[in-house]
């Protein structure tokens, strides 16, 4: 059994601002290595023995760079399904389930900027998930916590094993203050939600009428009146942009009867700051995280990155510095959230 991968590449990213702009937002930036961060998504599900082509979900604005850099790393089989507008992550994939020529296809879903390190342990989870899925589950992947973060969703998981490896969702749990989250973490029976899922395509689609009809009608309205170029699909506008717009967790994932998922702990980051970009960067002897044309001195604990314009630093400690173009950030690391204050202007 082969699965498709769902990439859903629409994101604006202005949390890393000023690297991370509208024109060319994070997930087409090679911020963690030498592949940008859609190129190492659409790389973790190219061996075609277990992966069908991908099917890529992302602004029309930027098909170019879908293109250019699916090109860079060989993938010349992918079909492009471009957004007229953004309707969140909920109806991108009802376009992609819609799309895919097996209705009981599998869909491997996932975000387009989002670091996983162990890919050993995400394929090990993927395949614990894959008999539940098989048989008509929705799955998603919990991440195990490394502190009480309340950045993030959680996921509340049944104590007993539904297999080895993989629980029933209780219930999927807001973003927490920190007393909530400490008090969660403590119970040992809750993971962060990663925002990554694995289910057939009419599952999907099921729930969908079941749950939010008018969406599914939309997305079906904008894939038959869709125009085609090559691989590149462009829904309806107009019908497209008539649909409700919500999350899968709000419209699909909290409202369905059976959701299986598999806690895992994989090195997984979704990227969201220049904060986390310092966790789990690659540190100099002094905790320094660089890139670019960048020179320190008698400085630790700072993230400093260029694009072009030299940046140096002597006797300073736990800032972050990001020069891109004529923009220059400046601000403590800890304080990164601010950067959004930024990126509005």
């Amino acid at each position: 059994m082969t699965i498709t991968p769902v990439i859903l590449s629409g994101g604006g990213g202005t949390r890393l601002w000023p690297m991370s702009t509208p024109d060319r937002p994070k997930q087409f930036q090679a911020l963690t290595g030498e592949h940008t961060m859609f190129q190492l998504t659409v790389l973790r599900a190219t061996d075609r023995q277990r992966f069908d082509a991908p099917i890529i979900v992302a602004n029309a604005a930027h098909a170019h760079l879908v293109e250019e850099q699916l090109n860079a790393i060989g993938v010349t089989d992918a079909t492009l399904i471009l957004e007229p507008c953004a309707r969140n992550t909920a109806p991108a994939i009802a376009l992609a389930a819609l799309t895919v020529a097996e209705p009981e296809a599998t869909l491997l879903v996932m975000p387009s900027d989002h670091v996983i390190l162990d890919t050993a342990a995400f394929d090990a989870a993927t395949a614990a998930l894959l008999p539940l899925v098989e048989n008509g589950w929705l799955a998603t992947y919990g991440i195990s916590p490394t502190g009480p973060e309340t950045g993030y969703g959680y996921i509340k998981m049944d104590e007993a094993e539904l297999s080895p490896a993989v629980h029933k969702v209780n219930r999927f749990v807001e973003k927490p203050d920190s007393e909530r989250a400490q008090q969660m973490i403590a119970s040992g029976d809750h993971v962060w939600n990663g925002g990554i899922f694995l289910f057939r395509a009419d599952v999907y689609a099921q729930v969908l009428a079941d749950h939010a009809p008018e969406m599914l009608a939309q997305s079906r309205k904008a894939m038959d009146g869709a125009t085609r170029f090559g691989a590149c699909i462009t829904p309806d506008p107009d019908a497209f942009a008539a649909c409700p717009s919500d999350s899968i967790d709000y419209a699909v994932m909290e409202k369905a009867d059976r959701v299986a998922v598999a806690p895992v702990h994989m090195g997984w980051s979704d990227v969201g700051s220049w904060d986390s970009l310092h966790d789990i960067g690659a540190k100099d002897e002094d905790g320094n995280v660089l890139s670019g044309a960048v020179r320190v001195h008698a400085s630790t604990g700072n993230l400093v990155y260029s694009d072009g314009v030299r940046i140096s630093v002597h006797g300073i400690d736990n800032l972050i510095v990001v020069a891109n173009g004529s923009e220059i950030l400046i601000m403590p690391r800890g304080t990164s959230q601010k950067v959004r204050d930024f990126a509005k202007d």
